[in-house]
C-alpha cells in the first residue's frame, strides 16, 4: 500500500466517523446535542476536504477544477441519493413497501447511471 493511500484511508475514516456522529447528534432529538452535532459534522466535512487536498498533493495530481459539467454530475448524484433515501423512508418509516421499493430503485438506478456519465462508455 502506498503511503498516500494509507494516509487518505486513515484521514477519510476519521472524517467519516466525525461527520456521521455529528449528524446523529444533530438529528436525533433523544441525544439533545444539536449544536455539538453541527460542530462535529462541520469538522468531519472540513477534514474530508482536507483529506482530498492532502491525497491529491501526495499523488502529485492537479487540484480539482470545478466546472458546469462537474456541478451537474454532483447535482444529479445528490438528487439520486435523495430519491433513494425517500424510498428507504417509505419502506422503513411509513411501511409503504411497494411504493418505497419502486422509488428506492429509481434512486439506485440514478446513482448507477453516474458511473457511465462520469467515466463514459468505451
Amino acid at each position: 500500500m502506498k503511503k498516500s493511500s494509507f494516509v487518505a484511508m486513515i484521514l477519510g475514516t476519521v472524517s467519516g466517523v466525525l461527520f456521521s456522529l455529528g449528524m446523529c447528534m444533530a438529528l436525533l432529538p433523544e441525544w439533545d446535542a444539536f449544536r455539538e452535532g453541527i460542530i462535529f459534522g462541520a469538522v468531519g466535512l472540513l477534514l474530508g476536504l482536507i483529506t482530498l487536498y492532502i491525497w491529491r498533493r501526495m499523488e502529485g495530481k492537479k487540484p480539482v477544477r470545478i466546472n458546469g459539467k462537474m456541478l451537474a454530475f454532483a447535482a444529479f448524484g445528490v438528487l439520486g441519493a435523495m430519491i433513494f433515501g425517500v424510498g428507504l423512508c417509505l419502506c422503513l418509516v411509513w411501511t409503504n413497501y411497494v411504493v418505497g421499493t419502486i422509488v428506492g430503485l429509481v434512486g439506485l438506478v440514478m446513482l448507477l447511471c453516474l458511473i457511465p456519465m462520469v467515466k463514459g462508455i468505451q
